[in-house]
């Protein structure tokens, strides 16, 4: 086998894109169109909600998006 070598920033590029591919990979695995476990508005809200993670903003579009589906209700 030949040695071959490339920049650092090549190398960790390839490394990531091989990270992403795997992950993508994993997520197919899952059944990625099956429905979501609730189709309560108020609970999905409140679970966004506890994590405490998300501003006031982002979940006041969520809930209008989720006003918008026909799926939640």
């Amino acid at each position: 086998m030949a040695t071959v070598t490339i920049p650092k920033k090549e190398y960790q590029e390839l490394v990531d894109k091989k990270f992403r591919y795997e992950m993508l990979r994993e997520i197919m695995k899952e059944d990625i169109f099956a429905p979501p476990p609730t189709r309560s508005r108020e609970n999905i809200l409140a679970l966004f909600r506890a994590t405490k993670r998300y501003n006031k903003k982002f979940l006041g579009g969520l809930r209008k998006g989720l006003r918008r589906s026909p799926y939640f209700r």
